[in-house]
């Protein structure tokens, strides 16, 4: 029992930390912040089965992780107002070709991210940009202004 209870603390510590860290796919990730990750999860193994090396233990971490990422999944999905809460909500990066600075000082973007999402994209300056929106879950969506370079 003293794994689950220490497997269901470093859950809610870990995905705090995710949360913390912001809105980054794997793939635009830093190298070091994906080492860090890496790092992470040797740490949170220690911290979780102590000095238990059973193939039990190592079950019950496990499966108390899967059981609290299936919890927060069906919580998100039987409360939506839940939702916002625990996946986070899309931000609005660039309104009418212009960035908002604001939202990407809150989750630590640069211009040169946005410009390569916008290249990935196809869209070539952010004049041409209606909307740019950060989803929760890291990506970029663009809608273009009508009239657009693609329009024309």
């Amino acid at each position: 029992m003293d794994i689950v209870l220490r497997a269901s603390v470093m859950f809610a510590i870990l995905y705090a930390l995710i949360r913390l860290l912001g809105k980054r796919e794997l793939g635009q990730m830093t190298p070091f912040e994906f080492v860090v990750l890496v790092v992470m999860g040797d740490l949170i193994q220690q911290g979780v089965t102590h000095n238990d090396f059973s193939l039990t233990g190592a079950t019950l971490a496990i499966a108390t992780f899967a059981f609290w990422g299936l919890v927060l999944s069906w919580t998100t999905y039987l409360f939506p107002r839940a939702e916002r809460f625990l996946d986070g909500e899309p931000r609005i990066v660039i309104r009418d070709g212009e960035l908002i600075e604001e939202n990407l000082r809150r989750d630590r973007i640069t211009r040169a991210e946005i410009e390569s999402e916008m290249r990935l994209a196809g869209i070539a300056t952010m004049r041409d940009v209606q909307w740019a929106i950060l989803e929760p879950q890291g990506k970029f969506s663009f809608i273009r202004r009508p009239g657009g370079a693609q329009d024309q």
